[in-house]
């Protein structure tokens, strides 16, 4: 009896195993994770990052397929790889029961004669048991001038026909002007860092579409918001007359810095209507340099402003605002100011001249206690003034004249969602700031639009 028993066990088992091991034929069930996948903006030569999309076995025997293919085969843009086996064609791949298989899929897009973004299709084909299942892939392809480890040697402009993607990094010499007219797009590469010994202007134009946007060439979610996407526009020892009005640097690792004192009576570096955003280290650093800016907002940095070492600082109706988010944490203040540095064991001062009128600095949620911080160490003048600012801070700054100030009164933006990561920097109807600037001879906000109603608004907007 005990024999029989397990005879009928044993025929039991190996029934079973060859059951699981036979392939499922006729009728199967198959899925996919997509049905379509979309690539984002890429430009053409420097390819694509890679996507994937998963094949599901939703049966409890095995599915042989046939084949996955590209339609477009070795002419098509796009390339899969199933497995670990390269495309265009994979031929009889076999799925375990209740398993899946992973297909990468990358885009590498020619240059084409259009200047504007075009549209590029294709789709895999899986074939099992006589079946065809299809997911569709789309990717939009733009033209741009490209350039890699690039020295600007002469005069040169910009003109918005195009994107420029800089590779490698961009440098504009000594006594060189590069000029960027409104409505160019620049994005750098990680290792591309924009390094300017001349002078570097920028004609931005108040309509969103005709701003100059400096920004990361990765455009594909998520890494299109991620901070520290490329290093960011430096402003060295012999730099000068730089201007940038109406541009946009975001998502770098240090957005602007400046070196050193000025050649000249002018200031080494002129901000207006600019927006300095998301930026990893710090949205501005000046460095014993000169900076004079207008109507800026700079939001959201690990540091958002850092002016250091001494140097001459003039700063108007600018906003200066962080909320800690998903990509940063706010830790540090929004604004420091010294006249000394540190290298090493040794500690550097100069003589700092700094001005502040009509400005915002404000941040909610951080771990600092003080959002102005003013440090001196050196003898050799320290001149810092705050008029008609608005201000979050535990301890009034040190070693400064201040007048009209408005302590610990939340500004009352317009909008924050730092879950859906939306910023609207701009003053509710109620706000704290409204009217309470000092005239200048700024006349113009953020916006491009009239500071005119009665006394101008603190900040970078205007309220309409």
């Amino acid at each position: 009896m005990l024999k029989v028993l397990a005879s009928i066990l044993l025929t039991g088992l190996l029934l079973s195993a060859c059951k699981k091991n036979t392939f499922i034929t006729g009728n199967a069930n198959l899925g996919t994770s997509v049905d379509t996948l979309h690539f984002d903006t890429v430009f053409t030569t420097t390819g694509s990052v890679t996507q994937f999309l998963r094949i599901y076995n939703q049966n409890d025997q095995k599915l042989r397929l046939s084949n996955i293919s590209l339609s477009g085969g070795t002419a098509s843009a796009f390339r899969i790889n199933v497995d670990g086996t390269p495309g265009p064609s994979v031929k009889n791949i076999e799925v375990e029961a209740n398993d899946s298989l992973y297909v990468f899929v990358s885009v590498s897009i020619d240059p084409t004669s259009a200047n504007l973004p075009f549209v590029i299709r294709d789709s895999i084909r899986i074939e099992y048991n006589g079946r065809d299942r299809w997911v569709q892939l789309d990717a939009w392809g733009q033209n741009a001038h490209f350039f890699r480890s690039k020295v600007i040697k002469s005069d040169e402009t910009w003109t918005n026909d195009k994107p420029y993607v800089i590779l490698g990094g961009l440098q504009v010499d000594t006594n060189v002007t590069l000029t960027i007219e409104k409505g160019c797009r620049i994005y750098a590469h990680a290792d591309a860092p924009i390094l300017v010994d001349g002078t570097l202007r920028v004609n931005g134009e108040k309509s969103e579409s005709d701003r100059v946007i400096f920004r990361g060439d990765r455009l594909d979610n998520p890494y299109r918001d991620y901070p520290a996407a490329w290093p960011g526009i430096f402003f060295r020892g012999v730099s000068k007359n730089n201007v940038l009005q109406y541009a946009v640097i975001e998502n770098a690792y240090q957005g602007i810095v400046a070196e050193q004192p000025s050649v000249n009576a002018n200031p080494k570096l002129v901000l207006s209507r600019t927006i300095v955003d998301n930026c990893y280290d710090a949205g501005i650093i000046g460095v014993h340099s000169s900076i004079r800016a207008d109507n800026c907002l700079i939001s959201n940095c690990g540091k958002n402003i850092m002016l250091v070492y001494g140097g001459q600082y003039d700063l108007t109706n600018c906003t200066a605002a962080a909320y800690s988010n998903s990509y940063i944490q706010h830790k540090e203040p929004v604004m420091t100011v010294s006249d000394f540095v540190r290298q090493g064991n040794n500690q550097y001062t100069a003589a700092l001249d700094a001005s502040f009128r009509n400005c915002i600095f404000w941040a909610p949620n951080g771990l600092a206690d003080n959002e102005v911080v003013t440090q001196k160490q050196g003898n050799a003048g320290f001149n810092v003034s705050f008029q008609n600012c608005l201000w979050r801070v535990k301890n009034d700054p040190a070693n400064i004249t201040q007048s009209n100030t408005i302590a610990n009164q939340d500004p009352l933006f317009e909008s924050i969602d730092t879950q859906k990561q939306l910023y609207n920097f701009r003053l509710k109807s109620n706000s704290p700031a409204i009217n309470k600037g000092i005239a200048t001879s700024f006349t113009l906000d953020l916006d491009g639009n009239p500071r005119n109603n009665g006394l101008p608004d603190l900040g970078c907007y205007e309220k309409q």
